[in-house]
């Protein structure tokens, strides 16, 4: 919210100087992001008068003029398009300083004497306008400094206002705030009805009164609008951000500006029947006054005539009704619509307005009527025009509620840590705006005015006495009490210990957003559909993700598109999964890895990381958690077929690791082997509770034995067989050699192992050792049909 010095010291005006005044506003909660001054820095600029123009006799573009400057008549040369007899403008004399230091001295311009320069807009920095001569009213005393005459000893303040506090998105709004701080009497202009001097009035049909409670139109007939707005509107505007227009907006403007009010002039002639407010129909299509056109979803409220929609409500007005030169008779409009129903509309067509940025924050329902008159008066005033009466519709259920809030003075000890007595917050209240009802035992019932949609529950009243009375006089207090230690189990292994376990690999930690984009998701995660986002970022990020590989793909193509071969990337983060009518989310564990498994120098070679690589990898995190999972083969719709595994843990399935599938890679456009893990949070993480063992120092028993399986058969089976009949006293079992070859017989291979076996309190004999050697061979033999290779 932008706004001018000068226009809020004219409805209230404290002894605080600039600075000191912007620093009370930002304590009282209303943060002051900056000001600037309204014009640059000059000097010797006053009111010129043109008294004459004849055309420059050796320069077809310039003109010799003689000016008055309220002493004297100069000759000035000036080539811009507006010059004419009696034009006032700013005029620069001989020593007059500009912006930028620019120093105004006798020339000659084509051989022509000038003694002064005519300003325009841009040259004194008041605005970008390189039109012409910036033009004075006819009224504007010639000879009177400039700065004096504009009274731009002004800057402008710009407050950065929370979404709750729309009562102070105009100047009626910081006055109140600023009257209450200092406080001083708030003196706005006087608004009176405006006496209608015909009976025509606009026929309304709000069909939506859920989204248009109240609906406020009035025919003003006979207005010229060719007449300019009066310079000191045109100012108040410019100081706060807005571009004057005609009349006819910049009222309108002026008023939103003023009162918090967003209004509306629709052209009559082009307004087919009467004003319908209704919801626009699927597809229905309309050109807005910035020339865009937007084709209409059925959610959103529009006001239309009775063959067609002629704005968004709330929003912005079609250009087919917009105002013109032309315009004979206008019909205004203010309204209160339901800030629920405009909520995200403007940002949904690509839009955001003054209008739309009040209506969504809350606007005054009782504002319409008074914003209305003082819109006919200024328009009158400025434009002429013949008045009707206004018509209300109104639909009263569906308004917001009355308020009222009890306050506690017991409370507002509590919350703000020291007692204010009761006069004191009376005063505060009542100054505020807010109406004491009645007095309690212990408090007050306060009345919430319809300008503070922000206040409705007893803190929020707490909050404007604190803030009223000055965060700096509340008392400076440390909170007290006792903090207990979290009970953590022992068997659950902190997410930090995975994260330091595959740094420690290599890899890199990467954060990727829980938004993707819903094409790489269903290339993913296709037997899924994504939960799409009501108001999503962009395209590319509509869809909460049901798979972090997602995040983690985009950023590997990041990656390679910038020349990086080794990619080795894990995050930890939440997937998110529609159950039904709630959203189920899961702590997951996800990796990629592409390109080499070292880094390369003259040791390592290039070799690629492959699926072993990464199975090892997942290997050594499990036996850090104190876990046993099994690497058992399967199909996944985002993996190749051959090379995808699902991990299981005592009978339950705790994620997925392979190779990214080619079809995918493809259509991602990614390069090389792209290699993959998933694993939910929640079922690895919790191990086993470490507890000693004595080391045996008894000797340590080894046995070999190769046998011929199936190629079918995998090493975890023959693991699982092996370790079930070895006995308890095995302490070790590996696979040191795989060979396969014709002489085995198609489909076999040969697999030799080595099984060590200690017992903790003696010896080993032979007898025991060979026994259980003997049961894992036939074991082997029994149920996977396994032979002894001779």
């Amino acid at each position: 919210m932008k706004f001018s010095e000068q226009w809020l010291r004219e409805w209230v005006n404290p002894a605080n100087g600039t600075q000191a005044l912007m620093d009370q506003i930002t304590m009282a909660g209303l943060e002051v992001d900056g000001f600037e001054p309204v014009a640059g820095k000059f000097s010797g600029i006053v009111v010129g008068e043109v008294v004459s123009v004849s055309p420059h006799p050796d320069a077809d573009k310039l003109r010799v003029c003689q000016v008055r400057n309220g002493t004297e008549t100069v000759q000035v040369v000036c080539g811009a398009p507006n010059v004419r007899d009696g034009l006032k403008v700013p005029f620069a004399v001989v020593g007059a300083v500009l912006p930028g230091d620019f120093k105004i001295k006798k020339a000659k311009l084509r051989g022509q004497p000038s003694e002064g320069m005519l300003c325009s807009e841009s040259e004194l920095g008041l605005s970008d306008s390189h039109d012409g001569l910036m033009e004075l009213p006819d009224d504007a005393p010639v000879g009177q400094e400039l700065s004096e005459f504009l009274k731009l000893n002004d800057v402008t303040i710009d407050v950065d206002l929370t979404p709750n506090r729309s009562d102070c998105l105009s100047i009626k709004g910081i006055a109140r705030e600023v009257g209450v701080l200092n406080s001083l009497v708030v003196e706005g202009p006087e608004i009176l009805p405006v006496e209608a001097v015909h009976s025509e009035v606009p026929d309304i049909a709000v069909k939506d009164p859920e989204g248009c409670p109240r609906y406020l139109g009035r025919i003003l007939r006979n207005v010229d609008l060719s007449i300019e707005s009066p310079l000191w509107m045109q100012e108040k505007l410019r100081r706060s951000g807005v571009r004057s227009i005609d009349a006819a907006v910049d009222v309108t403007n002026y008023v939103m500006l003023e009162l918090g009010q967003p209004l509306h002039a629709f052209d009559r002639k082009e307004i087919e029947g009467g004003i319908v407010v209704r919801r626009a129909a699927q597809g229905e299509k309309l050109v807005l006054l910035d020339g865009q056109e937007v084709e209409l979803t059925k959610d959103t409220l529009v006001i239309a005539d009775h063959a067609k929609p002629i704005a968004i409500a709330g929003v912005m007005g079609g250009e087919h009704s917009g105002v013109s030169e032309r315009t004979r008779d206008l019909i205004l409009e203010a309204a209160y619509f339901d800030p629920i129903t405009l909520a995200g509309k403007a940002r949904h067509y690509g839009l955001h307005t003054d209008a739309s940025h009040r209506f969504e924050r809350g606007v005054d329902y009782e504002l319409a009527r008074d914003a209305m008159e003082r819109a006919t008066a200024l328009l009158m005033s400025i434009v002429g025009g013949e008045p009707g009466n206004i018509v209300e519709v109104v639909s009263k259920q569906d308004l917001p509620e009355d308020r009222t809030v009890d306050l506690r003075e017991t409370r507002v000890a509590d919350v703000l840590g020291l007692e204010i007595d009761r006069t004191t917050v009376e005063e505060i209240l009542t100054r505020l705006g807010l109406h004491i009802d009645k007095l309690l035992k212990d408090g007050w019932r306060v009345h919430v005015p319809s300008f503070r949609p922000d206040i409705s529950i007893e803190e929020d009243l707490i909050e404007e006495i604190g803030r009223i009375y000055g965060y700096n006089n509340l008392p400076v207090t440390e909170p007290t009490g006792s903090l207990g230690l979290r009970p953590q189990e022992e068997a659950v292994r902190p997410v930090s210990a995975i994260q330091n376990y595959f740094v420690a690999c290599g890899y890199q930690e990467a954060i990727t957003y829980s938004f993707v984009d819903p094409k790489v998701q269903n290339l993913i995660d296709p037997e899924r559909d994504g939960i799409a986002l009501a108001n999503p970022i962009s395209s590319d990020l509509s869809v909460m993700r049901s798979s972090l590989w997602s995040g983690l793909l985009k950023t590997v193509a990041y990656n390679q598109n910038r020349q990086q071969p080794r990619i080795r990337l894990f995050e930890t983060g939440l997937r998110f999964i529609k159950d039904g009518d709630r959203i189920d989310q899961q702590p997951m564990l996800s990796g990629v890895v592409a390109g080499g498994q070292l880094p390369e120098n003259w040791a390592n070679g290039r070799r690629n990381a492959d699926f072993f690589d990464v199975k090892g990898e997942l290997e050594g995190l499990f036996q850090l958690l104190g876990i046993e999972v099994q690497f058992v083969a399967s199909q996944h719709p985002a993996l190749h077929p051959g090379q995808t595994a699902e991990l299981i843990r005592d009978g339950e399935h705790v994620g997925w690791m392979g190779t990214l599938h080619p079809q995918v890679q493809k259509k991602l456009e990614l390069n090389g082997t792209i290699l993959m893990f998933e694993l939910f949070l929640n079922s690895v993480v919790s191990g086993y509770v470490p507890n000693f063992k004595d080391i045996s120092k008894f000797p340590e028993v080894r046995r070999d034995l190769a046998i011929i399986i199936g190629g079918d058969v995998g090493y975890a089976d023959v693991e699982r067989v092996a370790k079930k009949r070895a006995g308890e006293h095995l302490t070790a079992l590996r696979a040191f050699d795989v060979y396969e070859g014709e002489s085995l017989g198609e489909g076999n291979r040969s697999l030799a192992l080595s099984l060590f076996w200690q017992h903790p309190e003696r010896t080993l004999n032979e007898e025991e050792v060979h026994s259980l050697f003997n049961g894992v061979i036939d074991a082997l033999r029994e149920e996977l049909g396994a032979t002894l290779r001779s």
